[in-house]
């Protein structure tokens, strides 16, 4: 992917690892926090994927293929989908919407062509036209109270072709056209915030992101997509076994936990990193015992108020007033999916009265 032109931003730092092609800060990470979270803020996330999907029948296929039930999606209204495997593992998390015509959608970095390449494998003699249009459109995102000010027509004024509402009001613009859009907002009072502040004010929101807060095991209940992201109601879908056992019958065997980290740490932890809870002995007064790993952290960030933070996958058996660890840094935990999440149906075993064993007493 070809790096954003905002990168020449003065001041603009470079985002690595998964975000690398658009700007980490522009100089003040906590200023542009500030700015989302008070007044207008644009945030750079043109290295996210774009699909678009034309054909009549786009929206009855999507709708079979995913979690979601978009048959009669409205047009500019936004809905969150999976796609999972036949396990109900989740493949992709697509965020989209509909403009009367065409589908279009946002999915994290890199997993547009694998996602084109499954829905062209379904295609069958349906009438749809997927494609990845990631390198002639990108994603830019409006944070703060001020960001439901930009109605469709304004959003027209920058030359969108569509908007999703998540974290923020998200815009998918020709990337041609990507610097005059983010001049224009910038003129109507919008400050440039980079992933930094985007991605604390996601965590401090409990939004999980795909890919670094799930991994190739994530089913949707774990991170509470189930609420956001699945249609519960609607018809067969591939993994949808997986999906109505654990609701009505069990439990998660992970669940999702937004972290209060220790301030007087000078580090975050990586994603990855494992998260523990001191063993029993340990618990004991023996110091010498090694903790348990119970889990990883998803991402982390410095937050302009609540210090550092982050979300992190446990085991659903994890205590929830237990004291944990990311990385070695002492965490205190909040509870974002419940351990007993799922289960919602009761059931009464009727048993045989009387003896079993086929002899007489």
């Amino acid at each position: 992917m070809t790096p954003s032109p905002l990168l020449a931003t003065p001041g603009a730092v470079p985002a690595e690892g998964l975000d690398e092609g658009v700007a980490a800060h522009y100089g003040d990470p906590f200023a542009e926090q500030r700015a989302a979270a008070a007044g207008l803020a644009l945030v750079d996330r043109s290295n996210r994927g774009v699909i678009r999907i034309a054909g009549p029948d786009r929206l009855s296929w999507l709708h079979s293929l995913t979690t979601q039930s978009l048959e009669r999606l409205a047009p500019g209204e936004t809905a969150e989908a999976l796609i999972l495997s036949p396990q109900g593992h989740v493949e992709h998390h697509l965020v989209l919407t509909d403009d009367g015509t065409q589908i279009w959608a946002h999915v994290e970095p890199g997993t547009a062509g694998p996602l084109l390449e499954f829905l062209e494998s379904m295609r069958f003699m349906l009438r749809v036209e997927p494609a990845d249009v990631t390198a002639e459109y990108a994603v830019v995102t409006l944070l703060g109270p001020d960001a439901g000010a930009v109605s469709s027509g304004e959003a027209g004024e920058v030359d969108a072709v569509a908007a999703t509402r998540g974290l923020g009001t998200d815009l998918i613009v020709p990337r041609q056209r990507l610097a005059d859009a983010a001049a224009d907002l910038r003129g109507r009072g919008a400050v440039l915030a980079g992933l930094w502040a985007y991605e604390a004010l996601r965590i401090a929101a409990r939004r999980p992101r795909f890919g670094l807060d799930t991994d190739h095991r994530t089913i949707p209940h774990e991170v509470g997509w189930i609420e956001t992201a699945v249609h519960l109601s609607k018809g067969c879908y591939r993994g949808q076994e997986t999906v109505a056992r654990v609701h009505n019958l069990g439990h998660p065997p992970r669940r999702l936990v937004f972290l209060h980290l220790d301030g007087s740490e000078d580090r975050l932890p990586a994603h990855g990193d494992p998260v523990t809870v001191p063993s029993a002995k340990a618990a004991a007064g023996d110091d010498a015992e090694a903790p348990v790993t119970v889990g990883f952290v998803g991402s982390a960030a410095r937050h302009y108020e609540l210090g550092p933070i982050a979300l992190a996958l446990v085991k659903r058996s994890t205590p929830v007033g237990a004291p944990l660890a990311a990385a070695g840094i002492a965490a205190a935990q909040e509870v974002v999916v419940s351990p007993d999440a799922g289960a919602n149906v009761t059931v009464s075993l009727r048993r045989t009265r009387g003896n079993l064993t086929g002899s007489r007493e």
